[in-house]
């Protein structure tokens, strides 16, 4: 992969002086005003397309449907509901269509430049617009309506249709506001709300950085060829590591931005350095920032938040002093927190038992539930060798076997929530529960199919087993819910249908791609689509999910969000099944049976009935093109 892409690079990356003269054309720290490309745009720009062009799956040429596909997705990316461009804004923007590929593939992404600036214009103009609406009376009385179907919006042609459009709006955010349960609100203070709101968002709008526009002009590029192609941004993948090792060094708060400018205190994480100390709470505003016991304090206020968590992480041991507004109305005050290393417990496995019906002795069953919410594994562990690092099949197989001493009689896994993660886990943890064979296929751009094996023979739960699925179960979910399945090792049970992802993702690092150096640029990185697998039966995943043995009435069932709803997803195929060894756990007939009784329960249950009620609601409202607005 390297080699192709360096000739597709040139021959100006095979010599090291030329390799040491490119490294000072290279910024890993500054990022230039969004007013024109930051220094790394070009490199980074050109690197991903080439890439793109030599190792997707699709092999889809850099052409004009890629262009316009491109074009579309970044303009809808900064304005969906359009709500800001004019018509005669996207006309002008659409005369540059013609070549964008290839301009990306040259490393030119001025285009980016010139549509967000003219973004930031309309941005302005409407804030102006708003404060106009919110000084006057808005009638409710008048019987109209305001389009929420974006594919019948059109874009406004005028400043008086855009400034009607923002009328309705504002008065639909205040409908909102006002029936909100837990919040309501009316008169001015609505108003208020609404006011610092928008003034907020022009604010972080006009904060962007060009490593951040690089990063949504070149996922619009990317995610042209299909939804899970995506570029990330040095700090994206700092995040994306996080993520997967669920470890971090800070202080232990999840943090979000107020519309007044100040960085709010959302949760505390239990058992991190935050949560120790005690005296951070909830809806806490952080005003500054300092490093060390003593020194300059940075003032926070209105700054992003990417930013602000930046300053607030830090090596453990090291100490960050916080200057807070309490939410409890008391004065300003300062805490010094000693960060500390942090683990992310919410995304890793948990379990519990649970007791239900009762066994022919009169006792009643256990039932070890296991909940997961990712397929998560500290890559860096791993590569370093570091004995024991972080991993599901590792917490699964222990929750397992302290269920086992326990005594229970049936095991659920939970993925309904799991979006996926690493496929060896997926891989691995699938082998939990069968003796050996085949878990998942992989094929790549060139035909080649290649099946990943159970690793490990032996089997940690033999008895009864439920997998259950929703619309959200993506990926890595798929794979374990689709192999136990073929398997007839367990049941399925949930939405009608898994999300549908049946795509492998590599993830390459930018910096190490063009340089094999060891101190190589940080650049970010490129995940892109190039496998696609396939359960141990020669079918994919994709576009189809993994259909559920009972089905259960579910609002998830009915959204939007499966990999079919998704633009330009890839197609779904087959490949010749694998030999393997079923298990007689679940046959045709128990299948049937349990549908049956399912059936009975849902007519039965009053919770049910709600749920049905609400799914009827739901689907009149997602067939409406517009909201009445009195």
């Amino acid at each position: 992969m390297i080699s192709r892409l360096q000739h597709a690079l040139g021959r100006r990356f095979q010599g090291r002086v030329l390799v040491f003269a490119l490294l000072t054309a290279f910024s890993s720290a500054a990022w230039a005003d969004p007013v024109a490309p930051g220094p790394n745009d070009r490199h980074i720009a050109f690197a991903v397309s080439n890439l793109i062009k030599h190792d997707h799956l699709s092999r889809h040429p850099l052409d004009e449907e890629i262009s316009e596909r491109s074009l579309k997705m970044f303009i809808q990316n900064l304005d969906s509901m359009k709500l800001y461009f004019y018509q005669s804004d996207i006309d002008e923007f659409y005369k540059s269509k013609d070549g964008l590929a290839e301009a990306v593939r040259k490393g030119d992404v001025s285009l980016a430049y010139k549509i967000f600036l003219t973004f930031l214009e309309r941005v302005d103009e409407r804030v102006k617009m708003i404060d106009q609406i919110l000084s006057q009376p808005l009638d409710f009385t008048i019987d109209e309506e305001m389009i929420v179907d974006r594919d019948v919006l059109e874009y406004p042609r005028t400043p008086a249709e855009a400034l009607d459009r923002w009328r309705k709006r504002i008065k639909y955010d205040l409908l909102v506001l006002k029936a909100d349960k837990d919040d309501g609100m009316a008169g001015q203070e609505a108003l208020d709300k609404l006011h610092r709101r928008y003034h907020s968002f022009a604010r972080r709008m006009h904060q962007t950085n060009s490593e951040e526009l690089l990063e949504i002009f070149l996922n619009a590029f990317t995610m042209s060829f299909d939804p899970h192609t995506s570029y990330m941004s040095p700090d994206t993948l700092k995040n994306f590591d996080i993520a997967m090792s669920l470890e971090l060094e800070g202080i232990g708060a999840s943090l979000m931005s107020g519309d007044d400018g100040y960085t709010v205190i959302k949760k505390i994480i239990p058992g991190g350095a935050a949560d120790k100390d005690g005296r951070l709470k909830l809806e806490d505003k952080i005003a500054a920032v300092g490093q060390g016991e003593e020194g300059e304090m940075v003032d926070v206020v209105d700054m992003k938040l990417n930013d602000v968590v930046k300053l607030i992480r830090g090596k453990r041991g090291t100490v960050v002093r916080l200057s807070i507004l309490p939410a409890d109305g008391s004065g300003m005050k300062i805490i010094p927190i000693i960060r500390e290393k942090i683990e992310l417990k919410d995304s890793e496995a948990r379990g519990e038992i649970l007791q239900a019906g009762k066994k022919p002795d009169g006792t009643p069953y256990r039932i070890g539930v296991i909940v997961l919410p990712s397929f998560y594994r500290d890559m860096s562990g791993d590569r370093l060798g570091i004995p024991n690092f972080k991993s599901t099949t590792t917490d699964v197989r222990a929750i397992i076997n302290d269920f086992k001493r326990q005594g229970i009689d049936a095991v659920v896994l939970d993925l309904r929530l799991n979006g996926g993660g690493a496929l060896n886990e997926a891989i691995s943890l699938t082998g939990l529960f069968i003796k050996g064979g085949p878990v998942v296929q992989v094929k790549d751009a060139d035909g080649l199919i290649r099946p990943f094996p159970d690793p490990d023979t032996d089997i940690v739960w033999e008895g009864p087993l439920v997998v259950m699925i929703s619309k959200f179960s993506a990926s890595a979910s798929e794979i374990l819910a689709g192999a136990i399945q073929d398997y007839n090792r367990g049941l399925v049970v949930g939405d009608r249908a898994s999300h549908g992802k049946g795509t492998v993702q590599s993830l390459l690092d930018l910096g190490q791609q063009l340089f094999r150096l060891p101190n190589s640029p940080s650049l970010g990185a490129l995940k892109i689509t190039m496998q696609q697998f396939y359960r141990p039966d020669g079918a994919s995943t994709q576009k189809r999910g993994v259909l559920a043995d009972v089905e259960l009435p579910s609002l998830t069932s009915h959204l939007d969000i499966g990999e079919a709803d998704l633009d330009y997803p890839i197609e779904f195929d087959k490949v010749p099944p694998l030999g393997f060894q079923r298990f007689d756990d679940v046959t045709p007939d128990i299948k049937e049976r349990l549908r049956a009784l399912s059936r009975q329960r849902v007519n039965s249950s009053e919770d049910f009935a709600k749920v049905l009620r609400n799914i009827a609601r739901y689907n009149e409202q997602k067939a409406r093109k517009s909201v009445t607005l009195n």
